[in-house]
């Protein structure tokens, strides 16, 4: 049986295409001998492969990562295309599954993920530095550590404008105004212009995530089930 793999810049597109049907599925294999993999033409099956990495870990990784990548872009006068490339990739990762299974895939080779990478910096078009690191990353096993890239690529770049970058999650889209009012707030609060770099994550059900720097405020109702849950633990 074949082995998985991202042979053409055509495969590494249709990642990102929406009306791509082919499925990456995952499925327990705990207790399965050996652990063993397999993979489908029709899609892939893999036994579950423990590929996480500590938070500080993939943090360090994307530092290094980002502050060549960003050092470059400014050598040569492209920051703007950069923070351009830097939403584009983002949003790229919210939307497609399949690519955020790529990039942490561990049955998926060097080769491949270079390919792949190569194919998707050409969709979309990104800044040469950006594809340059990438393409490194995936020959040195490191594209799990994309998100955090692109996190640390914010920073430097809100950094260089005097701006402070907030991380704001919340259960639904915030509005144009919700927008406005929290940048306004957060301005205030750090007496710095702060950039907002909104995502939704539904299951905080309402309220929101900040953080800046390393802070963080948590007003979601999941948090205060979560306390009101290991409150009653307590009681209990």
């Amino acid at each position: 049986m074949p082995p998985l793999g991202v042979a053409t810049w055509q495969d590494g597109k249709a990642l990102l295409d929406p009306r791509r049907i082919t499925v990456i599925r995952v499925v327990d294999t705990h207790n399965a001998p050996g652990r063993r993999t397999r993979v489908d033409n029709r899609g892939l099956t893999v036994g579950r492969v423990d590929v996480s990495e500590p938070a500080s870990i993939a943090s360090g990784i994307a530092a290094r990562y980002a502050t060549a990548i960003f050092e470059t872009a400014k050598e040569t006068k492209r920051l703007s295309k950069l923070e351009g490339s830097v939403t584009a990739l983002s949003d790229a990762l919210d939307v497609s599954d399949d690519l955020r299974n790529m990039i942490n895939s561990p049955v998926v080779s060097r080769e491949d993920q270079g390919k792949a990478v190569a194919a998707i910096a050409d969709k979309l078009k990104l800044a040469p530095a950006l594809a340059r690191g990438l393409g490194v990353m995936a020959k040195n096993r490191r594209l799990f550590a994309v998100p955090q890239l692109l996190v640390q690529l914010r920073a430097l770049m809100a950094e260089e404008k005097g701006e402070v970058s907030a991380d704001v999650t919340s259960a639904k889209a915030l509005t144009k105004a919700q927008a406005d009012k929290l940048t306004k707030s957060l301005t205030a609060r750090v007496g710095k212009a702060v950039k907002i770099n909104a995502s939704v994550d539904e299951t905080l059900i309402g309220g929101l995530i900040v953080k800046v720097g390393s802070k963080m405020i948590d007003t979601s109702i999941r948090s205060k089930l979560s306390s009101l849950q290991s409150s009653m633990k307590e009681v209990g």
